[in-house]
């Protein structure tokens, strides 16, 4: 059996999505962020680097959103192809999340959501590079229905970010391949069940709830535990 250590964020769901995509059998841990039990002795044994997710499979630990990705991939033959140049292809549009639109997103939201002070050039630097990448994106998209031929982890991966993007103070719009993209995934059931885990987010653009997240948010930042 696998267990799944999560919250709702973009990295928890790449993993929620991908298992329910697969049929896995799992059962869920949720962490406390802002009570930092991502911290914990008990959790730096399965996650070093004290960042959810992390999944225990009969007792073997992975951690690092991308590595469990690939390692359920491999373990059930689904959602990555297996000749060489298949997978080189999901794997390097893998990367390009894991390097690019996850870090990027993460500090505009940083920078233009949680710092009390808003600092007008790290906000205009990272939200102009996620429009870049949004621009890659959608130049790929409009050559393939998906990143890598098929639905894989790397549209996993990216669509978990990506779907945000208002969050980080970048309007989607204008990127018109990647919204036909954004639409059909979200559509698939088994997304719609892995973004309820562990528990269905708030509406994050209602203004109530975005001042109670992003204070909470801004509190995990002050203290590092993010």
């Amino acid at each position: 059996m696998i267990t799944l250590y999560t919250a709702a964020t973009p990295n928890g769901h790449k993993v929620s999505v991908a298992l329910e995509e697969m049929g896995l059998a799992y059962e869920v841990r949720a962490l406390d962020l802002l009570k930092g039990e991502q911290k914990a002795e008990w959790f730096l044994k399965i996650c070093p680097n004290g960042r959810i997710p992390a999944i225990e499979d009969d007792g073997f630990a992975v951690f690092e959103s991308g590595a469990i990705l690939l390692y359920l991939a491999e373990k059930t033959g689904m959602l990555c192809p297996t000749d060489s140049k298949g997978r080189s292809r999901v794997v390097q549009w893998l990367m390009f999340q894991m390097g690019g639109i996850g870090p990027m997103m993460g500090q505009a939201n940083v920078f233009f959501r949680y710092f009390p002070e808003k600092i007008k050039p790290a906000i205009d630097r990272y939200q102009g590079e996620v429009r870049r990448l949004f621009g890659v994106l959608d130049r790929q998209l409009e050559r393939n229905e998906y990143l890598a031929g098929d639905y894989s982890i790397a549209d996993i991966a990216t669509w978990c970010w990506t779907r945000t993007a208002r969050w980080s103070g970048v309007d989607p719009e204008p990127y018109a391949h990647m919204r036909r993209w954004h639409e059909a995934i979200k559509a698939r059931p088994a997304v719609v069940r892995g973004l309820a885990v562990p528990a269905p987010m708030p509406d994050v653009m209602d203004a109530k709830a975005a001042e109670a997240f992003s204070k909470a948010a801004q509190s995990m930042v002050e203290t590092g535990r993010s």
